[in-house]
């Protein structure tokens, strides 16, 4: 059974690689608070970068071979679902890779490259012995339901694996929760509610406790649903897995609707948030229009991204017509603009600005 999100080990090309290891420029909260890291830390500290020629360079992903080089391989399951294997040179060669940059010189280094994502003919896990678990945890965003059925269903119909649970209340939910069975019958119309049905919370992550309610339940795949501060606690999910030796798969699924997320088309959430944000642009439009010299202004949420601003600007077309303003016959403006989060500098308060 593969495992949605994780890229298999890499294959020997024609071109000699080199595994080249490098320290995380961003040092963990005990290292710099002088405590002594933990053995997960000390691998959480670490890069997995593969260089070949030309300047080549791959930022490859953990996977279970890394520290589990004699896992056996079995065919995909999908090579036998009648939905899929008529499909021509569907499966991903595991030596695709995608680069960072679209556009380079001629003369220029082949620069970073990325794992494509995609089913491969070879997987780790056999249908039957997965037991597979999925959490939402931090924010809510549009579509969380939609990805949790998605998961059911792409487990049960296209892999064959029948043992899939729901974590309920975010990463504390491992340790002080029962779990919930999902079936494709009990997700079928969950895509149509707000919220999660898991459930979901902030904080509460105890490596430990975790780890271990994996290995007492058998969890053998985990899919962690969650934003920045949730996919950096299951990296260290992860690496504590990989201290102990399990086999177990640990999954992150970006949630932002920010759509900042290098290399990927679009996250999901984001196609609402611009629609919600064409409201506000609407509404700040009419009243700007009423009012003599009147301006408008909408501050969109982003981060350090302007893909909201952007989209909602263009969709909207009451603002853009003339650089970042939409001016009418008697004068009235309106403008989009993005909220970026300053980092603490010692002596100066953080705050928002536009």
């Amino acid at each position: 059974m593969e495992a949605v999100g994780v890229a298999p080990a890499p294959v020997a090309a024609a071109v000699k690689k080199k595994l080249l290891d490098l320290k995380d420029p961003f040092p963990t909260a005990a290292a710099e608070n002088g405590a002594k890291a933990s053995p997960a830390g000390k691998w959480a500290m670490k890069k997995k970068l593969v260089g070949g020629d030309a300047g080549y360079v791959l930022e490859d992903v953990p996977h279970l071979t890394d520290y589990l080089p004699e896992l056996p391989t079995f065919p995909n399951p999908l090579q036998d679902n009648p939905a899929y294997s008529v499909v021509k040179q569907y499966f991903v060669n595991p030596d695709d890779t995608v680069t960072q940059k679209i556009v380079v010189h001629k003369t220029s280094a082949r620069g970073t490259h990325f794992r494509r994502a995609g089913p491969r003919q070879r997987v780790y896990f056999q249908s039957d012995e997965v037991n597979a678990a999925i959490v939402t945890c931090g924010g809510l965003c549009p579509g969380l339901n939609t990805v949790v059925r998605e998961l059911v269903c792409g487990l049960y119909d296209m892999y064959g694996v029948t043992s899939v649970v729901g974590i309920e209340g975010g990463y504390k939910g491992f340790y002080s929760k029962n779990t919930i069975p999902l079936t494709p019958k009990s997700v079928n119309d969950i895509h149509k509610r707000g919220g999660t049905i898991l459930g979901t919370s902030r904080g509460g992550h105890d490596t430990a406790k975790i780890v271990d309610c994996l290995q007492d339940r058998g969890i053998n795949q985990v899919y962690i649903i969650g934003g920045d501060g949730t996919q950096k606690g299951a990296s260290v999910i992860y690496e504590e897995v990989r201290r102990r030796g399990l086999k177990c798969s640990v999954v992150g699924v970006p949630k932002t609707i920010d759509n900042d997320i290098a290399v990927i088309d679009k996250s999901f959430g984001f196609d609402t948030a611009v629609e919600e944000a064409q409201r506000a642009i609407n509404a700040a439009h009419v009243e700007a229009e009423s009012a003599e010299n009147g301006i408008g202004v909408v501050k969109l949420m982003g981060r350090n991204s302007g893909f909201i601003a952007m989209y909602a600007t263009l969709a909207s077309r009451d603002v853009g017509r003339e650089g970042s303003l939409s001016s009418s016959r008697d004068g009235s403006r309106t403008m989009a603009i993005w909220s970026l989060w300053w980092p603490r500098v010692p002596g100066r308060i953080s705050s928002r600005r536009a």
